[in-house]
């Protein structure tokens, strides 16, 4: 007869399993601990910055060319310093301090050329502190000759090139003889460029006004880091930039992770990525179009929040069920947080439907594929007598990273 041992009531197979359970549990904890130490500082200095942007606004007319060009206050403090009390804002008088630094280097990294001639900002007009929205932006405004009939117009941005840990997008719009043309630069693609054609020029005004956008695009638009001849439509700019925007989204990211970590059946991820898909596809549309505008001080920490909220229902349930429901409330959160980039752009009405559904199709691309190298190894994860340590562990990372985030956005 085999023998049972008993110590306190419970048998030896039952104590084994306590003491293994302890043992993950410390190894969780552990693994948590070290890659809080290594992660913490880096987070902290990208989550103050995750993304630089820039604004620019391009009149083309008979009489002269105009620019526009807004700079986000972070960016300003990132390049120039300035920022003396150390509260995150520029005061005017800090501005004042840093003004002039920060135009030199401008005048170095934004060049346009009117027919592969370079011009010198000498018609500078107003610089200074610009409040738009919620933000603070340092705004220029400088003048340049005339475009001529059937001219090439070229704008090249440089800005944080060699900056390889900085994500900056130059937000570009063109209005030229009731048309409007919009852009992304950003990565490789730093150069845009429009050949004008004898019927643009006609139609450009003559007295320096914006003209109306409702048009379709006219002049050739080419743009690549080389300034070659390669096609590059507006639409394919924004869809690049949503990709960039998911990639380096590290808080999205993770909210992903989170969700799709805890074990499920293959038509609960489905139902789950369709209901996050069409949440933040909504409040992204909403919020671009002006309809909603939540403060930023809500959605951040609102999107920490999530993420924490996720990482301890995988903690404290082993079977999670109807969670499209709670990924569909939190959808609504992340895509407030997906159009930061481009409600501060005035995109004119032409344009908006197509730079909205490429910046979305951009960021759904990540998702799917992200989703589909993930899922087989989750099978696999899964199968694993040990996954419900590893579910355990990696919310237990996901849930100290959204708690890091969630004090900083709140209290920093």
């Amino acid at each position: 007869m085999a023998c049972r041992f008993f110590l306190g009531g419970k048998t030896m197979p039952h104590i084994r399993n306590v003491i293994r359970c302890r043992a993950w549990l410390r190894y969780s904890l552990c693994l948590v601990s070290a890659l809080a130490l290594l992660v913490m500082p880096l987070q902290q200095k990208a989550d103050a910055h995750a993304y630089s942007a820039g604004y620019t606004t391009l009149t083309l007319t008979q009489s002269a060319t105009e620019m526009t060009y807004a700079l986000d206050q972070l960016s300003v403090i990132e390049l120039t310093g300035g920022d003396t009390n150390k509260d995150g804002v520029l005061s005017p008088k800090e501005f004042d301090g840093i003004k002039e630094r920060l135009l030199v280097l401008l005048k170095e990294n934004i060049q346009l050329e009117i027919n592969n001639k370079p011009y010198e900002w000498t018609r500078l007009g107003r610089f200074a502190l610009s409040k738009q929205g919620n933000t603070e932006k340092a705004e220029l405004k400088v003048s340049y000759p005339a475009v001529s009939s059937s001219a090439a117009i070229s704008l090249a941005d440089n800005l944080y090139e060699q900056d390889k840990a900085t994500n900056y997008v130059n937000l570009l719009t063109v209005h030229y003889g009731g048309r409007t043309s919009t852009e992304a630069l950003s990565g490789k693609h730093r150069i845009w460029t429009m050949q004008l054609t004898e019927n643009d020029y006609a139609g450009l005004s003559g007295k320096g006004q914006a003209p109306q956008s409702g048009g379709g695009q006219a002049g050739q638009v080419h743009g690549g880091s080389d300034g070659t001849s390669e096609n590059l439509s507006g639409w394919y700019s924004f869809f690049k930039l949503g990709i960039n925007h998911i990639l380096t989204g590290y808080d999205h990211l993770l909210f992903l992770f989170s969700l799709l970590i805890a074990k499920q059946s293959f038509r609960q991820y489905a139902a789950m990525i369709t209901a996050f898909t069409v949440a933040h596809s909504i409040t992204l549309t909403l919020t671009v179009l002006g309809i909603i505008d939540v403060p930023s001080g809500i959605v951040e920490p609102g999107i920490a929040l999530s993420i924490c909220f996720v990482a301890v229902d995988n903690m404290i349930r082993r079977e999670v069920s109807r969670r499209w429901m709670l990924t569909f409330v939190f959808g609504l959160i992340h895509g407030m947080g997906f159009a930061d980039i481009l409600k501060s752009m005035n995109l004119p009405k032409s344009q908006l439907a197509a730079a909205l559904i490429s910046f979305n199709l951009g960021i759904e691309t990540v998702q799917v594929a992200l989703i589909a190298l993930l899922l087989p190894l989750l099978v696999l994860l899964h199968r694993w007598r040990f996954s419900r340590g590893a579910v355990f562990a990696g919310s237990g990372i996901a849930l100290l990273l959204g708690g890091i985030w969630l004090a900083q956005r709140l209290f920093f």
